[in-house]
């Protein structure tokens, strides 16, 4: 069973940078890999997605510019976010799944970290 650890979140004020780590178990290559997010009674999105092994990445439009997802070494990311706001609260779940899963959908992945809250005051 693949297990995802998950590192980083927290409290910041707006405007802060917070960044998060993921580095799952497994010496299988996890195509797709990166960070969800669910706010309190929103549905879980995707935030950012990095696709190797050509690194390609995804961003929701909502924090583009803002937030860098890396491949750090192999099945290990990080999402650095910077200029947070208040709507960038929420619970963070590192995400993986053995093959290429675009756009990314929460239904699709298999692989489920537990989750880090994160939270911006203004």
């Amino acid at each position: 069973q693949v297990q995802l650890a998950e590192s980083g979140g927290g409290s910041v004020q707006a405007g802060g940078s917070l960044r998060l780590s993921c580095a799952a178990s497994t010496g299988t290559t996890l195509r797709s890999m990166g960070w969800f997010r669910q706010a309190p009674g929103q549905e879980r999105e995707g935030v950012a997605i990095v696709y190797v092994p050509n690194d390609v990445t995804y961003y929701a439009d909502s924090v583009k510019g803002r937030f860098t997802i890396s491949e750090d070494t192999k099945n290990t990311v990080s999402l650095l976010m910077t200029n947070l706001t208040p709507e960038d609260t929420g619970m963070y779940y590192c995400a993986a799944d053995r093959w290429l899963k675009y756009p990314p959908s929460p239904t699709d992945f298999e692989y489920w970290g537990q989750g880090t809250q994160v939270i911006v005051s203004s």
